[in-house]
């Protein structure tokens, strides 16, 4: 009998470079985050690289100088390649591989390889190929001589590798087809939503920065199961599900993928159906990181990312997570959002008061409903307990009153 053995997947050595153009930019917090990035993407880190220019250099990213000290760098510590913190140009890239003599790769192509590890649904790996091959398309001429020595590793994995050695014509028609594909499934979702729409109950979006908790909220709340570990981007596809509030209502909590800074445009545009739950939700829940030093910076990347989508006028209340974490000392704000709480959705603290808080939103939302149904219909008052909040009942001789709170979707139907 055969022996089997585990083969243990070779984790790539890699220099980190960025170029800062002003003295007051975040270029290193961006290069920390980028580590972050590279370790999800089972990279480990040997240096970090920062160039201070007016503007990165048109033709290599970095100067002469700058790449004779990565070059050397590259040979003593015996690195696989660089990663650069910005999308680089085909010509960038190519000449910076040229002459650097190693792989090199930028955040964009660092962040498409780690959604290419982490899609699971099917319209998940359509938007990842998709976004790949968009990306690569703009890259093909001048990578033809590197495509012989791409071993593996970031850059190569997903849907999309298996394209990366075929022509533009090629490329071009796996992209009509994707396109077809994708949308195909937009359809689906904008039944679902049309559906969900003409059903009364309300719809919650979690939003936020990546890794700030959004999938360990839903597990809280609703006991999804959906994977939650501690690394960028562990979950990618949106999850829906149902939760009931203190007063009896129903409403449906979705979680989204989370946003990053310069988050690759190829990525917004593949993944606009997917962030567009957000834009058809009653409330959105932009959860934030209380505890990490990023939370400012991290906020308004989330507010641009939103309006970008073109989600505007949406009642945001924004969690305060990991609060068993952060400095007591240290209260951050969100100006922009309607109210804000504070909880830990790993103990649980003040998750109930997120709740009630959601609650009376909610309510905010509805109408007050206030009639006598006749005792054959009592179906009618079981969707108004449902998806309302039932302030009083009472038995009559020409039916049951019942004084709730409701949708006004539900209002319509029920009076009209």
């Amino acid at each position: 009998m055969a022996e089997l053995y585990e083969v243990k997947q070779e984790r790539e050595k890699v220099i980190l470079v960025g170029v800062k153009e002003q003295e007051d930019d975040d270029t290193e917090k961006s290069l920390l985050e980028l580590m972050e990035l590279a370790k999800t993407a089972q990279a480990d880190t040997l240096a970090t690289f920062i160039q201070n220019r007016e503007s990165a250099h048109p033709g290599t990213y970095i100067g002469k100088g700058k790449i004779e000290e990565v070059s050397q760098a590259v040979c003593e510590l015996g690195a696989d390649g660089i990663i650069c913190d910005d999308e680089l140009s085909p010509a960038q890239m190519k000449n910076l591989e040229a002459a650097l003599g190693c792989k090199v790769m930028d955040r964009t192509m660092l962040i498409l390889d780690i959604f290419a590890q982490h899609a699971v649904t099917r319209e998940g790996k359509i938007q990842v190929e998709l976004a790949q091959l968009k990306y690569r398309q703009t890259r093909l001429i001048g990578m033809r001589d590197a495509l012989s020595r791409l071993g593996g590793g970031i850059g190569t994995r997903g849907p999309g590798e298996k394209k990366l050695e075929v022509d533009r014509r090629l490329i071009k028609s796996r992209i009509a087809q994707l396109n077809r594909e994708l949308s195909e499934v937009k359809k689906n979702r904008e039944v679902a939503r049309s559906l969900r729409s003409k059903n009364p109950v309300p719809v919650v979006a979690i939003v936020g920065y990546t890794n700030a908790g959004k999938s360990t909220l839903l597990n809280y709340l609703t006991g999804a199961g959906v994977l939650s570990q501690d690394m960028l981007f562990a979950t990618l596809d949106p999850t829906t599900r149902n939760l009931k509030l203190a007063g009896g209502e129903e409403i449906l909590v979705t979680d989204t993928v989370g946003f990053i800074r310069k988050l690759p445009h190829h990525l917004v545009d593949a993944f606009r159906s997917t962030l567009e739950e957000a834009k058809y939700s009653d409330l959105i829940l932009h959860v934030v990181d209380a505890s990490g030093e990023e939370a400012e910076t991290q906020m308004h990347v989330v507010y641009e990312t939103l309006y970008q989508l073109g989600i505007k006028d949406k009642t945001v209340v924004t969690v305060f997570n990991k609060m068993d974490l952060a400095d007591p000392d240290r209260m951050i704000k969100d100006r922009r959002a309607d109210c804000a709480v504070r909880i830990s959705a790993k103990t649980g603290e003040g998750v109930e008061k997120l709740l009630e808080k959601i609650g009376e939103i909610l309510k905010e939302k509805q109408v007050l409903l206030e009639k006598v149904f006749l005792y054959n219909e009592s179906g009618q008052i079981a969707l108004v307990r449902k998806y309302g909040q039932i302030l009083a009942q009472e038995y009559r001789e020409d039916g049951i009153f019942v004084s709730a709170y409701v949708p006004k979707e539900l209002y319509h139907s029920l009076v009209g």
